[in-house]
């Protein structure tokens, strides 16, 4: 069949007045009409307990990379900890592990709801409030970003899951900003989505061999983003919220330049802007957050070095042999890299405003501490 054939009808349309739906221009818009019609269930976690966001935090726990079928003790470990909130900060489980089958990634979904049975989890969740953002393995792809076309229904997924609010429902993407304790002891949490609107990744020509430390390589496109315009601006409004505290959360990493896996490094021209907008904003009071690595260590920006950032990862999935070390050197590394299972605490003394960053096993066992300087005033 011709081209001109398919055109005409089109062509006819247009003569007569008849206006015409604009054609998707990415898979995820074509596939939304078909997503409109779906009535099946979307999963849903336990009941959580109540965020009191008038009340002052002294422990604000996280982690990332929960695979929903291997243990899940570590959530006792956190329990007994007392945590005020705890952050999911991405890989909350691991859907993507197969093929995914269909558009809906039904793969997915069974991993939300293998995770919602497990008993710790619920009890867990019954005790301590919880916020999320995700990464790739709860996204839906593998290293995925902006192009994965069934990433809008991943979205209704994981806000069905979490209970995300009706802001975070407004608009595409899972970014969000939570502002808890009264004024002179105010937290604000923002939830970074490194996955939306993410462009593709740039990376080594293929060898032989893998390299050691990743394929990955710094986009050499201009127009290469991380976060997107519209959360790039949504950003720059929520650093206008007034706080004592901010913890930035992303769920990849953005200090460190040791690796080829993915960070904020593989987005050049995202990361300065991301330093650029600290500073416009005069933000001195921010820590990040990041997880994705399947290690734990602490880090300080050697562009800003009042910017501390703690990596968690992971919760129950190591991959690391305990007795080979890790091998990363990294000047902006404070100490070690820790392999095994960890998961993250900021703590806060109110009284004399130090902010300490800490690491712990999955017993709950403290690997490392490290003070990040003092809230001003």
């Amino acid at each position: 069949m011709r081209l001109g054939r398919l055109l005409a009808p089109a062509a006819a349309l247009a003569a007569a007045g008849c206006a015409t739906a604009p054609a998707p221009r990415t898979a995820d818009e074509a596939l939304r009409p078909y997503y409109a019609t779906l009535a099946e269930p979307l999963p849903v976690a336990p009941p959580g307990a109540r965020l009191d966001r008038a009340a002052a935090a002294t422990r604000i726990a996280f982690g990332s990379c929960d695979n929903q079928d291997r243990h899940q003790r570590f959530w006792a470990a956190i329990a007994a900890k007392r945590p005020d909130l705890f952050l999911m900060i991405g890989d909350n489980v691991y859907g993507d592990t197969r093929a995914t089958g269909g558009a809906t990634i039904p793969t997915l979904s069974a991993a939300y709801a293998r995770l919602a049975a497990r008993p710790e989890f619920r009890d867990f969740r019954a005790r301590v409030p919880m916020l999320a953002t995700w990464d790739d393995h709860d996204f839906g792809h593998n290293d995925g970003g902006g192009s994965f076309a069934f990433k809008g229904y991943a979205e209704r997924m994981f806000e069905s899951f979490w209970g995300s609010d009706a802001d975070v429902r407004s608009r595409p993407g899972i970014h969000q900003q939570v502002v808890v304790g009264p004024d002179g002891k105010r937290v604000q949490i923002v939830m970074l989505d490194t996955r939306f609107f993410r462009s593709d990744l740039a990376s080594l020509p293929w060898q032989e061999k893998a390299p050691p430390l990743g394929w990955y390589v710094p986009s050499a496109d201009p127009a290469a983003t991380l976060l997107g315009e519209d959360q790039w601006r949504w950003l720059g409004e929520a650093l206008d919220t007034p706080a004592d505290l901010r913890l930035i959360v992303s769920s990849i990493q953005l200090v460190t330049d040791a690796h080829g896996y993915e960070k904020w490094g593989n987005f050049p021209r995202d990361r300065e802007r991301f330093y650029r907008l600290l500073e416009a904003k005069g933000v001195a009071n921010a820590v990040l957050l990041s997880g994705d690595r399947h290690q734990g260590a602490i880090y300080r920006s050697p562009v800003r070095p009042g910017l501390y950032e703690i990596t968690s990862s992971s919760l129950n999935f190591s991959f690391s042999d305990p007795n080979r070390p890790w091998v990363e050197p990294d000047p902006s590394r404070l100490g070690e890299i820790y392999g095994q299972e960890n998961f993250g605490m900021v703590e806060i003394d109110w009284a004399t405003g130090a902010v300490d960053l800490a690491l712990y096993d999955s017993d709950g066992a403290l690997i490392k501490r490290h003070a990040a300087g003092r809230i001003a005033g």
